[in-house]
């Protein structure tokens, strides 16, 4: 299916693995230019690689989302290399393990910061550049764990919650200026950070069975994988989407009792 896409300007944070990578990749294949980040520059060469080989463009910068000064810097690199920007998917995070007993403060305070001052600075700065496009998309990848409390994962319940909020405020805030705001929110999927809770929880038990154990509370019975995540924000961010906004939609294999 030909989304519409070819020629439009995406920027992916958390770009250099996983999700943020299959969606650079996916857009990409769509005919957008990219622009994406994340801390490690030498996973995102790689990606660059992979996104340069769809025959686009691509703006690779080393950014910490939870640094203002160094997002200020990423838009200023968007505007001097395309001058506009059609999408903007959000996707850098992390999980962070803890109970309310076990979490400091300043760990709370730096997976808020990385969460939702995160996708909010993002946001905030990007509008000018999103205010150019005729199509302009906000694309918030954000956590089922939002709505289910999952033990072990009381930061990410409560800040992951906390972005549904924002990212409904902000389709409503920004509806007069055209700008869809959505979230998609991942449950179990097979990326870099499943293997590294393997290598935490249970380093002894072979990568598969601990994948089959943990997938017991998907109804579907397995993990997804990146590109059934990105098959959907590459559809977000296309017209066929037009009417789209405020909506907040699971990837979970049916994971989640919440109606």
């Amino acid at each position: 299916m030909d989304l519409g896409l070819k020629g439009r300007v995406a920027l992916v944070t958390g770009a250099s693995m996983g999700i943020g990578e299959a969606t650079a990749i996916e857009l990409a294949g769509e005919g957008c230019d990219l622009a994406i980040c994340a801390r490690h520059a030498d996973q995102l060469a790689k990606v660059r690689d992979q996104v340069v080989a769809k025959g686009v463009r691509c703006v690779v910068a080393e950014c910490d989302i939870r640094n203002p000064g160094e997002i200020a810097a990423l838009m200023n690199e968007v505007a001097r290399a395309y001058g506009r920007l059609d999408i903007l998917v959000n996707n850098a995070g992390a999980a962070t393990h803890g109970t309310f007993a076990s979490l400091s403060d300043e760990q709370l305070l730096a997976d808020y910061e990385l969460k939702i001052l995160g996708q909010l600075r993002c946001t905030r700065a990007a509008l000018p550049l999103l205010e150019k496009s005729p199509a302009p998309r906000v694309i918030n990848v954000n956590a089922i764990a939002g709505r289910v409390v999952m033990p072990g994962l009381f930061a990410t319940t409560t800040h992951r919650a906390s972005c549904f909020a924002l990212s409904k405020a902000l389709a409503w805030e920004l509806a007069d200026r055209k700008i869809l705001v959505n979230s998609v929110n991942i449950g179990l999927v097979h990326t870099n950070q499943i293997e590294r809770a393997h290598a935490r929880r249970a380093p002894d038990v072979p990568l598969e069975k601990f994948m089959a154990q943990a997938a017991q509370i998907v109804p579907l019975k397995r993990f997804g994988e990146p590109h059934e995540v990105s098959g959907l924000i590459a559809f977000l961010a296309s017209d066929r989407a037009g009417f789209i906004t405020g909506a907040s939609i699971d990837v979970g294999g049916g994971q989640g009792a919440h109606v």
